[in-house]
């Protein structure tokens, strides 16, 4: 006890000591001194509080930033969808009118061989109106120098007897009508020669006319390929106002809408896939099984009937018969495989040349290839047989189909995009090499090409699954 006393009376003394010392050096302080420290603790809770006004203002810039990068995002990609369709129609209007002045000139062709062929007519009708002309007169003159119709009555009354008679009237009346015929011919050939005159200048006229239309049209094409060089140009600089190079702006983030309707149709795609390769694998089987049990039942039916013919026939006669039986045997052909769906491989999208290759481009990934334009017709077409997963438009990618194939029990995905129209809907079942739509310009997109992605197993956001192309199809 008293050593516990006497240990806790130390520690009293020590702790004593220690406040005196601090007390001291306390007191030594100056108070110039004290009033420096007060200073600099206020300077730092000072420059404590202005950081945290400036995070809090920060954070307000940033979402006001991300706000407004947000609206002028949807704001470009109104204005570049609204652009599309203004290409894409003023396209469509160009050939539709060039179809129009095709027919035109059609139309002008065929009225220029009508009214040749009417001046032909015509003057072949002159020819042959101033041919009997010529005849006509000159029986006028026959008809003059022999007292005109007192000739006839003469011919007749000199018959010899009845018959004579006869035979004197009825070659009149011949002659007679046969005049009379020349007449009717010859009024007949005038008027339709006045006719055809009139029908020519009525030619001439509806000629006129269309060729006037023909330069109307022209200069109403002129003007549609004006305003599309205007709307492209329009396209250009919104591109270049971006300030993005082309594969960043494939790689913006897709609103999550879009993702869930994507991934829910290639759920779907996927499932309408393998449901219709197990029903052609389901198919192919029957027909070999059908073509199998056919093969049978004429083999048993051909080993019947020359085991009767041997049995009925004679020696020779069975010989023979058995010749043209292992004859009739050896030229069996095999039932020819059933058709399947293509296992070939993948076809090539797109005819023209590669202008960008899969891999690092810009600093980026870029997950596809590129194909340029081969001349005005670009046809897209499906590189093997599949299900559209989706067929839309797309703000980045312009009008783009997705298609979900199963080949070996793989599943692969391919993407075309910026295409100038789509032929293929959502959910539709296509075969390959299958139109899908025209090359265009559409989306974010520079000049008129094919973007074209292929993945190994299913799309997603991240594009993980995304294979250079050039491995599966010869380009």
């Amino acid at each position: 006890m008293r050593k516990i006393v006497s240990m806790f009376s130390i520690f009293a003394l020590l702790l004593a000591g220690t406040f005196a010392g601090s007390a001291e050096k306390v007191m030594a302080k100056s108070s110039a001194e004290l009033q420096q420290e007060i200073n600099e603790l206020k300077k730092k809770q000072d420059e404590l509080d202005k950081e945290r006004a400036n995070a809090l203002e920060n954070k307000d810039e940033t979402e006001s930033e991300l706000s407004e990068n947000i609206e002028k995002q949807e704001k470009i990609d109104a204005q570049m969808k609204d652009l599309d369709q203004k290409v894409s129609n003023t396209a469509s209007d160009i050939s539709s009118k060039e179809e129009q002045i095709s027919k035109t000139n059609n139309e002008i062709e065929q009225t220029e061989k009508e009214i040749k062929q009417l001046k032909k007519e015509i003057k072949e009708l002159i020819a042959s109106i101033a041919q009997r002309e010529q005849l006509l007169k000159d029986r006028l003159r026959t008809l003059q120098k022999n007292g005109g119709d007192i000739s006839y009555l003469e011919v007749i009354m000199e018959s010899k007897d009845f018959g004579d008679f006869l035979n004197r009237t009825s070659a009149v009346n011949k002659i007679m009508g046969q005049d009379q015929k020349i007449l009717d011919t010859h009024q007949s050939e005038k008027k339709a020669l006045e006719e055809k005159k009139v029908e020519v200048e009525d030619k001439k006229k509806q000629l006129e006319t269309k060729k006037s239309n023909l330069e109307d049209q022209k200069k109403q094409l002129e003007s549609l390929k004006a305003q599309l060089d205007e709307q492209l140009s329009q396209k250009r600089e919104l591109m270049e106002s971006l300030e993005q190079k082309e594969q960043e702006l494939h790689d913006k983030k897709m609103e999550f809408s879009e993702q869930a309707e994507i991934l829910q149709g290639q759920a779907a795609a996927i499932k309408a896939e393998r449901q219709r390769t197990q029903q052609s694998k389901q198919e192919a089987e029957e027909r070999e099984a059908a073509a199998a049990l056919a093969a049978k039942k004429k083999r048993e039916a051909e080993q019947k009937a020359e085991r009767e013919a041997q049995s009925n026939n004679s020696s020779s006669n069975n010989s023979s018969s058995s010749g043209s039986s292992s004859s009739s045997s050896n030229n069996v052909s095999p039932a020819p495989a059933p058709s399947a769906p293509s296992t070939s491989g993948f076809i090539r999208p797109a005819a023209g040349p590669v202008t960008s290759t899969f891999g690092p481009r810009w600093g980026t990934q870029h997950p596809g290839i590129d194909l340029g334009s081969a001349g005005a017709s670009n046809p897209i077409k499906a590189v093997a047989s599949g299900t559209v997963i989706k067929s839309y438009y797309s703000s980045s990618y312009g009008n783009v189909v997705f298609l979900s194939h199963l080949k070996g029990g793989q599943v692969y995905t391919t993407v075309y995009a910026h295409m100038q129209n789509r032929t293929v809907s959502s959910g539709q079942s296509v075969q390959q090499g299958q139109v899908l739509g025209e090359m265009g310009n559409t989306g974010y997109s520079t000049g008129k090409h094919l973007h074209f992605e292929l993945h190994v197993g299913p799309w997603n956001a991240s594009k993980t699954n995304a294979v250079n192309p050039s491995s599966y199809i010869n380009f």
